[in-house]
């Protein structure tokens, strides 16, 4: 059996609107929701990938988009139990919906816990009214606040809220005032991270007024420190959780472990029992992906043995503690020893930690990430 954990990424590609800051596969919704043919689709999407399993369980489930919540609790039921037909589920498996607070409906969110999925992600991005109208945003303040509620109350005991700094024109004290209402949720997980301007999306065409680069700074040094206070320990770049609170399901990402990708345009990750490892893309359109008659695989690549360092780099060096030395082979099968020149040139500048047991950036290489990247191209 491959030893490698293996998740699985669902994406939901709809959204009531599409904001300028985005750039998922997400499309507007128009009219009903295809909720009975998008799950069928879905499942027979993993019976096509399912080979990609190779006799392991499932550890985490991430349900994202789009606005995954724009769906009934039945069709995740269905989803389910579909699922677990082809690929058992580890006994505690941690399953997590994406929800908008403006799609936020208690009865929702029983009926999501009742279906089995047991973790929220909340995409509040901010509290505050300008902002959010200039994110494009279809909640306001009070709508995020009581989204937060409505988990709680639906018994669910571990959710996220993502939260955004680096807004258009934001201060610090706004930034700071968005992370301690958040705080005030009592989430167990925060997502904190910077607004960036990412091609194909409208902020790029039409590039709004950030921060300077020292504002920036002094945003996230002043977060980070509040976040502290408060019991949140940041594990990665842009995660924060109470003692025990990880995202599992990231932290496989992160930790380059495998996942397959169900759903319009979604991305998945597997290594082969000849060593091989996989990138998969499904076809992006919701239309083309509901269509039987074509073909969901856009594309399937073996990652090259030269882009694996980077690869794998690129993932482990977010976390804050790093990864154990030994992981490297383990997740791709190479020899670390290959990469002894480029690791003791980092430890020399300061950029990893001295000790060879573990591949982990220092405060410095963490400010100077991309930099240290480049020493693995």
């Amino acid at each position: 059996m491959n030893p490698i954990p293996l998740s699985l990424y669902v994406h939901v590609p709809w959204c009531v609107r599409k904001c300028p800051y985005c750039d998922f596969n997400s499309h507007q919704q128009q009219g009903e929701l295809p909720e009975e043919a998008y799950i069928a689709a879905l499942l027979a999407d993993l019976q096509q990938d399912w080979h990609y399993a190779q006799g392991r369980i499932l550890e985490s489930i991430f349900i994202g988009g789009g606005t995954p919540s724009l769906f009934s609790g039945r069709a995740y039921e269905l989803l389910l139990e579909g699922i677990a037909t082809l690929i058992p589920f580890r006994h505690d498996i941690e399953i997590t919906l994406e929800a908008n607070p403006g799609t936020a409906e208690q009865q929702k969110f029983l009926d999501y816990r009742m279906a089995g999925i047991n973790r929220l992600s909340i995409g509040v991005q901010s509290f505050n009214a300008e902002h959010l109208q200039q994110l494009g945003r279809i909640h306001n303040r009070d709508e995020a606040k009581r989204a937060a509620d409505f988990a709680r109350q639906a018994s669910f005991d571990n959710f996220n809220l993502d939260l955004m700094f680096g807004l258009p024109q934001q201060s610090t004290e706004q930034a700071l005032h968005d992370l301690q209402q958040a705080i005030a949720c009592e989430p167990t997980h925060l997502s904190w991270y910077q607004l960036t301007i990412e091609p194909n999306t409208e902020y790029f065409r039409r590039p709004p007024t950030l921060p300077q680069d020292d504002a920036i700074a002094d945003m996230q040094e002043a977060g980070i420190q509040l976040l502290k206070q408060h019991g949140y320990e940041r594990y990665e770049i842009s995660a924060y959780s109470q003692p025990n609170q990880q995202a599992r399901h990231n932290l496989n990402y992160w930790q380059f472990g495998d996942y397959i990708g169900i759903g319009a345009g979604a991305h998945g990750k597997v290594t082969l029992a000849n060593g091989d490892i996989v990138r998969t893309r499904k076809t992006k359109m919701p239309q083309h992906y509901l269509d039987p008659a074509r073909n969901v695989i856009a594309e399937t690549r073996v990652i090259p043995l030269k882009e694996l360092p980077l690869e794998f780099m690129m993932n482990a060096l977010r976390l804050t503690h790093g990864v154990p030395a030994t992981l490297y082979q383990k997740r791709t099968g190479l020899q670390l020893a290959a990469l002894a020149p480029v690791l003791r040139d980092l430890r020399a500048k300061e950029l990893l930690e001295p000790t060879e047991a573990l591949i982990a950036t220092t405060a410095k290489g963490s400010q100077f990430l991309n930099e240290a990247l480049v020493g693995f191209v």
